[in-house]
């Protein structure tokens, strides 16, 4: 069934015959999270309405199942009509609320440490799906922040991502502040370009090495789109806009975490502007626990940041119901 969610402010004036007032009253109230059905909309005539009723509205449908940990996170279990299923992480604080999105059921990127790779792909998500995450039952209260940071490779669904980008920022849409939006990649360059060039959101590169022949092994995209390409696309984004980019840089035990791969890190990023965010390795279910001991991260962090490079450790959540980095799809 044709869904209104996912479709612009423009394309329902199109589809419902009318003028730009009536449109925006009634995106406004489907992507508010507004109560009931379209006839509830005020100021929208009959006529309008009538154009319309044969479309799905909202077009937002409930997660299948859902599992809290014991730290507050949830995840959710999506099914679309594709039969296509796709996880969704819930995160809560005393200041924000952000929903990590998927934007693939599974993924085709095939980084060996990563649950998601492992599962495979299955399909790419439909802006509908996408907007279904923030929107749906169980997504209580204002989300304040949404990462791309799910199921997939965002810059391989790049245009079906970039539409719900548009739409969680208009004002007649979610009305998120860009800045408020990170998404995240191993680094698609022809993606990375058009998203640099569309969307004034942060950007997140998952790194793994500086070294190009042991990002290779982790993460296989390092083939056809060597990280430090897109690492220069990122420096002059930093340069141009007011937005973050950031490092994803998942430290292994003696693989990724010595003194040469602090060093070479610094040559990479020195003088970039672009923030490096260190997080534990999430072992596989069955895997054994190979993350770099928390000293460990925090000299490294500490060495990045007196040689002038902004760092942070991120704090693991989900991980006992499979919901933290890399986990996703463990338990489909």
């Amino acid at each position: 069934m044709k869904s209104l969610c996912g479709l612009t402010a423009s394309e329902i004036a199109e589809l419902g015959e009318c003028n730009e007032k009536h449109s925006l009253a009634i995106a406004n109230w489907l992507y508010k999270s507004k109560p009931g059905g379209m006839e509830l909309i005020p100021d929208v005539p009959r006529k309008i309405k009538e154009k319309l009723k044969d479309i799905s509205f909202p077009g937002v449908f409930a997660p299948v199942s859902s599992l809290k940990s014991a730290d507050g996170t949830v995840k959710f279990l999506f099914r679309n009509e594709s039969g296509q299923e796709f996880e969704t992480v819930l995160l809560r604080d005393a200041k924000r609320t952000t929903v990590c999105v998927s934007s693939q059921s599974g993924c085709r990127m095939g980084c060996p440490f990563c649950a998601t790779g492992k599962y495979g792909f299955r399909g790419n998500l439909s802006v509908r799906d996408i907007l279904t995450q923030v929107l749906a039952p169980g997504i209580e209260g204002k989300v304040t922040h949404v990462v791309f940071m799910g199921m997939g490779e965002p810059m391989d669904n790049i245009d079906n991502v970039l539409r719900a980008c548009e739409i969680m920022t208009a004002s007649w849409g979610m009305a998120i502040s860009p800045g408020k939006i990170t998404v995240s990649t191993v680094g698609i360059t022809p993606g990375v370009r058009k998203y640099l060039g569309s969307c004034n959101s942060n950007l997140a590169l998952s790194l793994f090495s500086p070294f190009l022949e042991e990002r290779l092994r982790s993460v296989p995209a390092e083939k056809s789109y060597p990280a430090r390409e897109i690492i220069e696309l990122m420096k002059s984004a930093t340069s141009l806009k007011k937005r973050r980019m950031s490092v994803a840089y998942i430290m292994i035990r003696g693989v990724n975490d010595t003194a040469a791969h602090l060093e070479a890190l610094k040559g990479l990023l020195h003088g970039s502007g672009i923030r490096v965010n260190l997080l534990p390795y999430h072992q596989l279910p069955g895997d054994v626990n190979i993350s770099s001991p928390l000293e460990t991260m925090n000299k490294f962090r500490h060495d990045l940041v007196i040689s002038g490079i902004s760092a942070s450790i991120r704090k693991s959540k989900g991980a006992d119901i499979s919901a933290a980095c890399g986990l996703l799809a463990a338990g489909l």
